[in-house]
């Protein structure tokens, strides 16, 4: 199981505004946690927790970080209207698009996804593949 996913970013401030736009719509709390951010789920009295959390630090190394090639991290929305809402805020926080909200049949009839570029360069999708949602952009 995957505890947690971790993006490097040079500027908190800006890292924070993108990712605030759609992470707590999708259920997740921000903590700041020695000058980063810590998103994580909250955990219910008696539960564990559910993983994985998503921190967005600067590099331990103290170089400015970079994006990886072939590397992205993929949050799971509810349905295809909240992606579709989810992608434009992220836009208006100062992200890029990669790729617009819509199915992708190469990865199954039910997938649909949108691709974002953090302010970094750190790309992210958002997709549902909710079999109950079946409409093709509405």
């Amino acid at each position: 199981m995957i505890a947690y996913v971790t993006v490097g970013v040079d500027d908190i401030t800006r890292a924070e505004r993108f990712y605030s736009a759609f992470l707590p719509a999708l259920g997740f709390e921000l903590e700041w946690y020695h000058g980063d951010l810590s998103y994580a789920l909250p955990v219910e009295p008696g539960k564990a927790p559910t993983s994985p959390d998503f921190y967005v630090k600067s590099p331990f190394d103290g170089q400015g970080a970079s994006a990886g090639n072939g590397t992205m991290v993929a949050f799971e929305a509810r349905n295809q209207q909240q992606v579709r809402e989810l992608h434009a805020a992220a836009l208006a926080a100062g992200g890029t698009d990669e790729g617009a909200p819509g199915f992708r049949a190469s990865y199954g009839a039910n997938f649909y996804v949108s691709y974002l570029r953090d302010p970094q360069g750190n790309k992210i999708a958002l997709f549902s593949s909710d079999p109950d949602d079946l409409g093709r952009d509405g």
